[in-house]
């Protein structure tokens, strides 16, 4: 395999290698051909975008699957206030549809994200549905226990192929010195565990602390944290905060040729799959699904 290295000079003229990876041969195909895995990837992330479509707002009403337009018109033209208004109009039905489905959109993408990237670190790796996972237990003030879970786990020691082995330890090793990690912490981690979001443009404090708390018990369990940005938007004060916190942070950046920073060089340099060329490819399919679903939640339903 071909050797990609990054080199920094250092004072008085010496060079000094920051990191250096064997890369996997890139496929020569077309970048719009279809590869064998593209169907079974689209189903994985677009299954759950799918179920967008069927949204429908609850308006206050319980726990159920949501009001239909009709159920919406009665209680709002029962309700002498907002009868007064024409609230009742279905045009504001659309609206609160809208509104609470591109929430739904955002979060049903991210979905659809998670279970792709650990599908890719299945097939790519070698490794079993069961490694990929990671969970852990707390129990709470009341003493009552919960299962969290993180996206995707790599246990290096369970990839059978050995230079896509030593390819992944030569990165976590990397990662781990670029936010600090002493060498005596990184010698007792056997893989890292990762976050996957699509985007992280929110300052959710609550979602802020539970992810460095995240990153301090994977330390303890022995593994190293990454979250994983699919989308280059990423608050600036988040991202200086979590690798801080030594969390390893990747984001969409295409074009960078550094896989301690990009998603996309570290998909295709580190685990061998390029996942930003299987986005290129299916964005005609991507862009057609999007479009069926947002076209259902902007339209009422007919009465």
């Amino acid at each position: 395999m071909p050797i990609e290295a990054r080199f920094e000079i250092q004072q008085g003229g010496s060079v000094r290698v920051i990191h250096a990876y064997e890369r996997p041969m890139k496929s020569r195909k077309r970048s719009d051909q279809l590869t064998p895995n593209d169907a079974k990837y689209l189903d994985v992330i677009l299954d759950p975008i799918r179920v967008c479509a069927k949204y429908r707002p609850k308006f206050g009403q319980g726990q159920g699957a949501g009001l239909t337009l009709e159920q919406f018109q009665a209680l709002y033209q029962e309700d002498p206030f907002y009868n007064w208004f024409g609230l009742d109009n279905p045009l504001m039905y659309a609206a609160h549809k809208a509104a609470g489905g591109m929430t739904s959109v955002y979060r049903q993408i991210g979905i659809g994200c998670e279970r792709l990237f650990r599908r890719v670190l299945q097939d790519s790796l070698g490794l079993s549905p069961e490694a990929v996972v990671w969970s852990y237990e707390i129990t709470g003030a009341s003493g009552k226990k919960r299962t969290l879970y993180l996206d995707g786990r790599v246990p290096v020691a369970e990839i059978p192929n050995q230079p896509a082995r030593a390819r992944f330890q030569d990165w976590m090793r990397d990662s781990a010195a670029a936010v600090g990690v002493e060498s005596g912490i990184f010698a007792a981690l056997a893989g890292a565990v990762f976050e996957v979001r699509q985007g992280y443009k929110s300052k959710d404090s609550k979602r802020q602390n539970a992810d460095i708390a995240n990153a301090a018990t994977a330390y303890i369990k022995g593994y190293f944290p990454c979250a994983v940005i699919l989308s280059a938007q990423i608050d600036s004060d988040i991202l200086i905060r979590y690798r801080a916190e030594k969390w390893s942070v990747l984001t969409g950046l295409t074009g960078a040729n550094d896989p301690l920073r990009s998603t996309y060089d570290f998909t295709r340099e580190v685990v061998g799959y390029d996942l930003a060329a299987f986005f290129e490819r299916n964005k005609r399919k991507l862009r057609e699904e999007i479009d069926e679903v947002l076209r259902a939640l902007l339209t009422p339903e007919a009465k």
